[in-house]
C-alpha cells in the first residue's frame, strides 16, 4: 500500500512505489497525495488518498507532488521507530533520514517521519529548513520540522535516470 504523505520512487514503465530506504534513498520523485482507479469488481470509479496495493486496473492514476524543491511539515520521531520525539532549533539545516512505517487504511495517511538524529552527512535525503513553533514541548524540543529533499535525492536532481524495475 501506498498512502497519503508516503515518499515514492518512479520506476521503469511508469509506475510508482514507495521509497523504503530511509537514509541512502536517492531516486526519490516526490510525495503521494492520492489516486483514482475504476474498482475492477463494481465498475466505479474510486479516488482514495491511499492505494491500497494488489488492484488489477487500468486506469489507475497517482496524484504526486513531485516538485524537487517543496517543503514538507512533518513529524520527528525517534531513529527506527514511530515514537514522538523531538529535535532542538540547532537542527535547521541539517540533515536527517527518512523514518518509514505503515499507513493507516482508516485514513488513507502515512506515518511516515523524519529520524530525530541529525547530521551533515550528505547522503542522508532529507535536510531539516526550520522548526514548527507551535510544537515546542517543555523540554524545548520541537516534534514536528519543515523539510526538503537533499539536493542529488530527488531523481529531477539526478543524472541517473529510473532504474528500478516496476
Amino acid at each position: 500500500a501506498i498512502f497519503y504523505g508516503d515518499v515514492v520512487r518512479l520506476n521503469t514503465g511508469g509506475t510508482l512505489s514507495k521509497v523504503s530506504t530511509t537514509s541512502t534513498a536517492t531516486d526519490a520523485v516526490g510525495v503521494f497525495l492520492g489516486c483514482q482507479f475504476t474498482n475492477p469488481t463494481t465498475k466505479q470509479l474510486l479516488q482514495q488518498q491511499y492505494y491500497p496495493g494488489a488492484i488489477t486496473a487500468s486506469d489507475i492514476q497517482a496524484f504526486v507532488l513531485d516538485d524537487p524543491d517543496a517543503l514538507f511539515k512533518v513529524a520527528v520521531t525517534s531513529a527506527g521507530t514511530s515514537t514522538i520525539s523531538g529535535v532542538t532549533r540547532a537542527a535547521v539545516g541539517l540533515n536527517t533520514a527518512l523514518v518509514i512505517t505503515a499507513g493507516s487504511t482508516t485514513t488513507g495517511d502515512s506515518y511516515s517521519s523524519v529520524s530525530a538524529t541529525t547530521a551533515g552527512t550528505s547522503t542522508l535525503p532529507i535536510r531539516i529548513v526550520d522548526v514548527v513553533p507551535e510544537t515546542v514541548n517543555a523540554s524545548g524540543s520541537y516534534t514536528e520540522v519543515i523539510v526538503k529533499f537533499n539536493f542529488g535525492i530527488h531523481t529531477y536532481y539526478s543524472a541517473t535516470g529510473v532504474a528500478t524495475a516496476a
